[in-house]
């Protein structure tokens, strides 16, 4: 077999390992349908409410240097509002905000190409996994206070925020602290150190020289964040994602600006919102010692 061939060959099944070994680190629980055929299976997913640019609020901030970029699906605006918007009372994040800026996060790592895209699977599930739990939990409060005679008032988000779901799973005991559970607390924290992830990714893409490549920032940020959590066959086929990344010039297109002094200001912007996102959500779970859920 030619060098050339074996070397696409070797990838194509590393890949393929890496999305088999991804496939297996969250239990899908209840999640589990597509015609009760084996995971992975998206059948479930499906986005949410689309936000026209008009509704972009002036007083979200960001606005004077981010606006919409005609022919993409990915929009820095609509990101940067899912972020703001997740920005709840007394330092909570708003649950379903908060999956809104990964459904935009989505869209931004698709476009990076399809070896990029193999995360997105695993985020759309776990999307999917904290909806239906909250939905679930939602019907069991109803449930218990049901009254015949009365009107069913309408459905109730138990999970309307990251501290709600914590307390809500820790009060019933469905969070372990030993074993692997397709709880929202143990969802939640693998959606944390993934944004974790991408804050560092977006900051050094929006600072660091335009010598060093996506793929080099990528693996940079990958190996201080995620690879820790990784077993070393994971890492190993990551790395063969890395040097499939695009050049800078399509995360500058994907900003919707021409060079990199230009990026600088939107990723600011960006990076200091995940920075106060991914913050908040940190305290809730680390005061519930929960940054180590199995």
């Amino acid at each position: 077999m030619p060098p050339r061939r074996r070397q696409c060959v070797v990838s194509a099944l590393m890949l393929s390992l890496l999305l088999f070994l991804s496939s297996l680190w969250l239990p899908q629980g209840t999640v589990q349908k597509c015609e009760d055929s084996w995971r992975p299976c998206l059948n479930m997913y499906a986005p949410t409410r689309q936000v026209a640019p008009d509704d972009v609020p002036e007083e979200l901030g960001g606005n004077d240097i981010i606006g919409e970029c005609a022919g993409q699906q990915f929009q820095v605006s609509r990101l940067l509002l899912h972020l703001n918007s997740a920005l709840g009372p007394a330092s909570d994040v708003l649950l379903e905000p908060y999956l809104l800026c990964w459904e935009e996060l989505i869209k931004f790592m698709e476009a990076l190409g399809p070896l990029v895209g193999f995360f997105t699977h695993k985020v759309e599930e776990k999307i999917t996994l904290i909806r239906q739990l909250s939905l679930e939990e939602s019907a069991r409060l109803n449930l218990t206070a049901d009254d015949p005679q009365r009107v069913a008032p309408p459905p109730l988000h138990a999970y309307s925020s990251v501290r709600s779901m914590l307390e809500a799973e820790l009060h019933r005991g469905v969070v372990s602290f030993d074993t692997q559970t397709p709880s929202g607390s143990r969802t939640l924290l693998r959606l944390h150190r993934s944004l974790l992830w991408l804050q560092l990714l977006l900051e050094k893409l929006g600072t660091e020289p335009e010598e060093r490549s996506m793929g080099e920032l990528c693996r940079d940020a990958y190996l201080e964040v995620l690879a820790p959590h990784h077993p070393w066959l994971v890492q190993r086929a990551a790395e063969l994602v890395f040097h499939a990344m695009p050049d800078r010039s399509v995360f500058l297109q994907l900003v919707c600006v021409n060079t990199q002094e230009e990026a600088e200001p939107v990723m600011r912007v960006v990076v200091a919102t995940i920075r106060e996102v991914h913050q908040r959500t940190q305290k809730e779970l680390e005061i519930r010692n929960m940054l180590d859920l199995p």
